[in-house]
C-alpha cells in the first residue's frame, strides 16, 4: 500500500495543505490527506486529549482525485491552545496510522503532528539564503580601527594583529586581523552578487576577543568594527600584562563619541543592507557575558571611571546579583562566581537573583531591533543553557519574544540549540533554531564519514541511506512547519570544521595535525553535492562566509580563517550563484513539500513539490555511475517531462535543459560519480 500525507512525510502543516497557513483561535481549518489511488479507502483525523483539550475523532471525505491520488478533508474550529493529531485509514479491515514519520502499524505519540494557533515566522525567513559573516576574518574596510600589537592582555595573551591570509595562531581569540563593518559595507554588492537575502553576523558588541562571545557592553558596538574617533593612550609594554596600563583599549572602546560613532555606523550598515534587499541578524549572547563586562569588571577599565563598581571588586557592587557567587571566594578580587561551563572568561549571568538584569537585557533585544537600527532578528547563543532552571528559561524567553515581537512583530527570533526544541517552539518562544540534528550532522555523516568537527569518524556511516533517512526524519519531526522552513541549514560555521576539509575523511584538530592537514585529501565533488543538497531542501540555507570560496580549515579556531579574496574558487563560486539564483526562481524550493523517493547505500533522492512545481533531486555519493529509475509520482508528476536544470561530478557541474520522459510516474537517470542531479517540471 502506498499513502502519502499531502504535505510531506515530515509535516502537513504547510501553507497549500492546512488552510489558513497561520490559523487563529476561533478560525475554521482544514486538514488534508491524500492517498494514493487503487485502494478503498476511509480516513479519520485525531485529535489527540491533552490537559487542556479532549479528544475527538474526525471522519474525513474524499473531496477530489486526479490521476494519481485521492484526497481526504476534514474542516475543523481550533481554539487557543496547540492541538496533537495524527490521521488513521482503513484499507479493507486493516488499520494503518499517518504521522510525521509516515505511515505505522500502531499509534506513536512521540511523532504527532502539532498545530499551534497563532505561531507565524516572519515570512520574509521561510526558504531564505542566508550568510553567516564573522566580521575580524569578512574585510577590512578601515585600518584605522585596528587592533594594535599589544593593544590589552586577555586570558594571559596579549592582543596581535596579524597579516590578512596569515595562518590560525595560537591564542586566536586574542588575533585579529582587521575585519569591520565598512569592510562588509564595502562587499555588499558582492553579496548581493552571489543571491544573499539575510546577513548573519557573528557578535559584534564590544569585547576584548576576537569572537566576541564574552560581551563587554551590550549597548555599544565594539569600535573595532565601527569607528574610533578619539583615539590614544598606550599599548601595553610587552613586559608588562597588567591592562591597568592598556590605555588606549580603555580609551577606544569606552569612550563614548567612539561608542556612539559605531553604533551610528551600524546603523547606516543596516539601511544600506536593506537598500540591497538584505536582512540583517544579530548575535545575542544573554547566557552569559565577558569578564571585562563593567557589571564584573575583572580587567578595572571601569573601577576609575565614575561607573558604579564592579561585583568582582566588592560584595556591595549594584551588580553583585546579576551572578551566582560561590563559597570560598573574598573581595576584592572574587573570582568564586559561577562561569559558563566553568569559563571565567564566560561569567554566567543569573536571572533569578535579579529582576534589574532580566529587564535590561529584554531592553536589549528590542533596542536592536528598533529604530534607528532596526535590526531584523536575533540569533541566539546558547539558548537552552540561559538561566539556572527550566522555569526560569522559558520564562525569560517568552518575556524577550514578547518584548522582540512587540517592538518588531517582523523580527526572528532564531535559537543555537542541539537536541529536541519543541518545548520552545510553541509561538510563545523561539521561532526556529540553527539546525544541527536534521541538516548538518545527519549529511555529514552521509557524505564524509566524519562528524562535524572532523573529530570522529564512522566509516558504516558513509553513505548509509538508511541511517540518513532515519536521522532525517525523526529530527525534522520535532520541528513544526514554520521553525522546519526558516530553520538554519549550515554546512559549516564558526563552531565547526569547514565541510570542504571533512569531504577528505580524516579526523584532527588544529593543534593535532596542523593547518595544512585541513586542505589535503579534500573533494570537491563532495563539496558540490552538499551544496546542491543544502540548496534544495527545506529550510533556510545559510552560507558560513568563504564556503562559497573554497575555504578549509579544522574546527574552532581554524575554521575561521580570513576570506580569500582573490583566490575564490571559481567552480564552487558559480555553483553558489546559480543554485542560488535558481532557489529564488522556483518558489518551491522555499515553500513546497518534501518527499523522499528512493535511497540505497550511497544514494539519496528526493522531490519537492507544491501545486505549481515539482523538483527532483538525486545525489549519488559512490564511486561509479548510478543508473536509477525514480518514483516521481510520489510528487505528483504522472508522465511527461522532467527538465535537467543542473549536474555535478568530474570536479565540475553544468547548467543544462536536458529532457528526461518521465512514464508512468518514474523517470530514469544516471547519476555521475559523486555527482547531483537537479529535475524541474
Amino acid at each position: 500500500m502506498k499513502f502519502f500525507n499531502k504535505s510531506a512525510v515530515f509535516s502537513d502543516e504547510t501553507e497549500q495543505f492546512i488552510k489558513p497557513y497561520n490559523p487563529k483561535s476561533g478560525e475554521h481549518v482544514q486538514f488534508s490527506l491524500r492517498v494514493a489511488q487503487g485502494d478503498t479507502c476511509t480516513a479519520a483525523l485525531h485529535i489527540v486529549p491533552t490537559s487542556w483539550a479532549l479528544g475527538a475523532v474526525y471522519p474525513m471525505r474524499k473531496t477530489k482525485s486526479d490521476d494519481l491520488f485521492d484526497y481526504f478533508t476534514v474542516d475543523i474550529q481550533i481554539q487557543s491552545k496547540p492541538i496533537r493529531y495524527y490521521y488513521s485509514l482503513k484499507i479493507e479491515g486493516e488499520t494503518l496510522y499517518y504521522n510525521k514519520i509516515g505511515l505505522r502499524t500502531r499509534v506513536d505519540s512521540h511523532y504527532n503532528f502539532r498545530l499551534v494557533p497563532g505561531l507565524c515566522v516572519p515570512d520574509w525567513a521561510r526558504g531564505a539564503v542566508m550568510y553567516q559573516i564573522f566580521v575580524d576574518r569578512f574585510y577590512n574596510g578601515d585600518k584605522t580601527n585596528d587592533v594594535v600589537k599589544h593593544e590589552y592582555a586577555y586570558l594571559g595573551k596579549t592582543a596581535m594583529a596579524m597579516e590578512w591570509g596569515a595562518d590560525i595562531g595560537v591564542g586566536d581569540f586574542c588575533n585579529f586581523y582587521g575585519g569591520d563593518l565598512k569592510g562588509i559595507m564595502e562587499k555588499m554588492p558582492y553579496l548581493k552578487s552571489l543571491g544573499v537575502e539575510v546577513i548573519y553576523l557573528n557578535p559584534i558588541f564590544v569585547s576584548p576577543s576576537s569572537h566576541k562571545y564574552d560581551t563587554q557592553d551590550y549597548d555599544y558596538i565594539d569600535p573595532h568594527f565601527g569607528v574610533i574617533k578619539n583615539d590614544g593612550g598606550n599599548a601595553l609594554q610587552f613586559e608588562k600584562v597588567n591592562n591597568i596600563h592598556a590605555t588606549k583599549y580603555i580609551k577606544r572602546t569606552t569612550d563614548k563619541e567612539n561608542l556612539e560613532a559605531s553604533n551610528a555606523l551600524f546603523a547606516e550598515f543596516v539601511t544600506l543592507a536593506h537598500a540591497h534587499g538584505m536582512k540583517v541578524i544579530l548575535d545575542g549572547v544573554f547566557n552569559h557575558c565577558g569578564s571585562f563586562n563593567k557589571w564584573l569588571d575583572v580587567a578595572g577599565f571601569y573601577k576609575e571611571s565614575g561607573e558604579p563598581i564592579g561585583a568582582f571588586h566588592s560584595k556591595d557592587s549594584p551588580y553583585h546579583h546579576f551572578f551566582l557567587w560561590h563559597q570560598g571566594g573574598e573581595w576584592p578580587e572574587n573570582d568564586h562566581y559561577d562561569g559558563w561551563w566553568a569559563n571565567s572568561n564566560h561569567p554566567k549571568l543569573c536571572f533569578e537573583t535579579s529582576q534589574e538584569l532580566f529587564d535590561y537585557i529584554l531592553e536589549v533585544g528590542k533596542k536592536w531591533v528598533s529604530p534607528p537600527y532596526n535590526v531584523d532578528g536575533w540569533r541566539l547563543d546558547v539558548a537552552a543553557d540561559l538561566g539556572q532552571s527550566p522555569e526560569m528559561n522559558h520564562k525569560f524567553w517568552r518575556a524577550f519574544h514578547d518584548a522582540v515581537k512587540g517592538a518588531n512583530p517582523e523580527a526572528i527570533i532564531l535559537a543555537e540549540h542541539y537536541g529536541d526544541p519543541s518545548p520552545w517552539l510553541n509561538g510563545r518562544e523561539w521561532d526556529t533554531i540553527m539546525n544541527y540534528d536534521a541538516f548538518m550532522e545527519p549529511l555529514t555523516w552521509f557524505l564524509t564519514g566524519v562528524n562535524k568537527h572532523s573529530e570522529e569518524g564512522n566509516s558504516d556511516m558513509r553513505g548509509n541511506a538508511m541511517a540518513f533517512e532515519g536521522a532525517m526524519r525523526h529530527n525534522m519531526a520535532l520541528l513544526n512547519i514554520h521553525a522546519l522552513q526558516s530553520a538554519m541549514n549550515q554546512l559549516s560555521n564558526h563552531d565547526h570544521s569547514r565541510f570542504l576539509t571533512r569531504t577528505s575523511g580524516a579526523t584532527g584538530r588544529w593543534h593535532t595535525v596542523g593547518a595544512r592537514a585541513a586542505e589535503r585529501g579534500t573533494n570537491k565533488n563532495i563539496m558540490m553535492e552538499a551544496v546542491v543538497f543544502q540548496m534544495t531542501w527545506p529550510g533556510a540555507p545559510t552560507v558560513y562566509y568563504g564556503d562559497e570560496a573554497g575555504l578549509h580549515g579544522w574546527t574552532d579556531p581554524d575554521n575561521r580563517r580570513t576570506f580569500p579574496w582573490g583566490n575564490e574558487d571559481p567552480v564552487l563560486m558559480d555553483l553558489h550563484k546559480i543554485l542560488i539564483a535558481m532557489r529564488q526562481e522556483l518558489p518551491v524550493l522555499r515553500k513546497g513539500s518534501v518527499e523522499f523517493l528512493w535511497m540505497n547505500q550511497g544514494f539519496i533522492s528526493f522531490g519537492r513539490w507544491d501545486d505549481k512545481q515539482k523538483v527532483v533531486v538525486a545525489i549519488n555519493n559512490n564511486l561509479r555511475p548510478m543508473e536509477v529509475v525514480l518514483p516521481v509520482w510520489k510528487i505528483g508528476v504522472s508522465s511527461g517531462c522532467l527538465t535537467e536544470r543542473i549536474a555535478t561530478g568530474g570536479d565540475n557541474f553544468r547548467e543544462t535543459l536536458k529532457k528526461h520522459a518521465v512514464n508512468n510516474g518514474e523517470v530514469k537517470l544516471i547519476v555521475p560519480i559523486q555527482g547531483a542531479i537537479v529535475l524541474v517540471q
